[in-house]
């Protein structure tokens, strides 16, 4: 689950990577013995959950479809199997297989996640929590993934991300960029105190003498 995604090949988390089909076989011995020619999305490429098939290979079927379109956290292949009408204890079994195959790992699917959706978006580690937690990952682990950004390396992707905001938006009045760059940073998750820190920092390099207010005050 995790991104093996290198440099010239990065890949975020919705991108399951050439490697996918190789991932360990979820299925009893005897399903794999007995085949499956049609595949996960059966002989016309509609989902192969057939009215006489079991309910757990149902629920594998619909599990490993959605894994092939992109990795998912626990939460919301649980959440895909309810809507589709998959009992609780049923879709507990298959996840639990699933987890223990390592086609379900929330720790990996999250520091793909940050990693990606930081270098990507410049997002801050607010956002990025916040992303993390509404895709049902649990609080200790989005902590573990978001405590990977370093503080100085957040500072440095917003000081990048002012900069050229305020590149954009030379020959305006400063008042004006000031306010586009604190709208920015605050819409990526970054802290108002660290925003208005570089802002000002970054208009002083430029020589401007405008006097931004302590955002603390």
């Amino acid at each position: 689950m995790l991104d093996p995604g290198g440099p010239g090949t990065a890949r975020g988390p919705h991108d399951p990577g050439p490697d996918a089909a190789a991932a360990p076989d979820p299925r009893s011995p005897e399903e794999r013995a007995a085949g499956d020619p049609s595949g996960p999305w059966g002989p016309d490429g509609e989902s192969a959950g057939a009215p006489d098939q079991d309910p757990e290979s149902y629920a594998r079927t619909v599990c490993l479809r959605l894994l092939t379109v992109a990795p998912r956290t626990r939460a919301q292949l649980a959440e895909a199997l309810r809507t589709r009408g998959v009992e609780e204890p049923v879709a507990e079994t298959v996840l639990e297989r699933f987890g223990e195959v390592g086609l379900i790992d929330d720790a990996a699917f999250s520091a793909a996640w940050v990693e990606s959706r930081h270098a990507g978006r410049g997002l801050g580690r607010r956002a990025l929590a916040g992303e993390l937690r509404r895709r049902g990952v649990d609080e200790e682990t989005v902590r573990d993934a978001v405590d990977d950004i370093s503080a100085d390396q957040e500072e440095a992707t917003a000081r990048d991300l002012v900069r050229r905001k305020l590149a954009a938006t030379r020959g305006r009045e400063d008042t004006v960029r000031v306010r586009r760059a604190m709208g920015m940073l605050a819409r990526k998750g970054y802290p108002a105190g660290l925003a208005y820190r570089v802002i000002r920092e970054e208009l002083e390099a430029e020589g401007s003498d405008l006097e931004l207010p302590d955002p603390d005050l």
